[in-house]
């Protein structure tokens, strides 16, 4: 079973408009609202693809019982501990020039609200996978997904991908797999890779820090797979760009959905690629059919 790990869920604002003039009165062009969150992402697009996951975390409010329904829709079981107050609303911005984002205001999660939590990985046994992803709650401690890590068994194929200081913690718990882009890299080690054989390096840091494999994405260079047998390059196939919003996560997807079908890594990883360009290339998220209509163009070149 695949279980995804959403902390801070929200309620993305999804507008669209030519130009954004600060201070002005704006026009929306065009507007939706999805249930959003690096893991619910995670969840959708296995969704898309056949796989089946839980999603864990917290919701609350008015907006809370909005993903809810949203997760219902998508016919994805869900296990979240519910809050008292709402949870957050996420602006995604896209004009001809930029994509801009604005996270909105999390809910405070007291202590009961934790051990509820804490209780709802009692589920996961030996030989599921569980993501590990987005934002931790400023109410939350950032050793909380270092705690998740210690209080499943061991054999949990733990993937993680978030930043900060919840990432360190966690990979010093040694994981299956981390995400980082190339920005998220350099902030981590506080450093500026200029070549490939930089980010290469950096990412066989993190190797030695504790995640097995290490997926760097790159975004129209491509992407890096470093594991324990070598590293691995992928193109980004043809298609244009329309938002890059939830490619990472799908990227993630795309991996697992893979795995869960008993393929080695570095195949797996091919369908990575698919889902997270599937996702820039449309609106809304890839499904298995986008993904598979992309393999052909992409290469993956690897060195022992």
């Amino acid at each position: 079973m695949i279980y995804t790990v959403t902390l801070n869920p929200a309620v993305d604002y999804y507008i669209t408009m030519k130009e954004f003039k600060e201070g002005g009165l704006n026009s929306v062009t065009n507007g939706y609202t999805l249930a959003g969150g690096k893991g619910i992402n995670v969840s959708k697009v296995l969704k898309n693809c056949g796989i089946d996951s839980t999603a864990l975390g917290f919701v609350g409010g008015f907006t809370g019982d909005y993903i809810k329904k949203d997760l219902k829709t998508y016919g994805i079981i869900e296990n979240f501990v519910e809050l008292q107050n709402d949870t957050r609303i996420n602006i995604k911005l896209k004009t001809d020039e930029t994509e801009s984002e604005i996270a909105g205001f999390s809910p405070e999660i007291n202590e009961k609200d934790y051990n509820k939590f804490m209780e709802s990985l009692k589920n996961i046994s030996e030989g599921d996978m569980l993501i590990l992803s987005g934002s931790v709650p400023k109410s939350l401690k950032e050793t909380i997904y270092a705690d998740i890590i210690e209080s499943v068994p061991a054999r949990v194929k733990i993937v993680l991908d978030t930043r900060g200081e919840p990432f360190k913690y966690a990979l010093e718990k040694g994981v299956f797999l981390v995400k980082p882009n190339h920005v998220e890299l350099e902030e981590f080690f506080n450093e500026k890779y200029n070549s490939l054989e930089e980010i290469i390096n950096a990412g066989e840091k993190l190797r030695k820090l504790g995640s097995e494999n290490v997926i760097i994405s790159m975004g129209k260079d491509g992407s890096i797979l470093i594991t324990s047998n070598g590293y691995y390059i992928g193109n980004v196939p043809k298609g244009k760009l329309v938002s890059s919003v939830g490619a990472g996560d799908s990227m993630v997807a795309g991996t697992l959905y893979g795995l869960s079908k008993d393929m080695p890594i570095e195949k797996a990883y091919k369908y990575g690629i698919g889902a997270g360009s599937a996702t820039a290339f449309k609106s809304g998220l890839a499904n298995l059919e986008d993904i598979e209509n992309l393999l052909d163009d992409i290469n993956i070149t690897g060195k022992k």
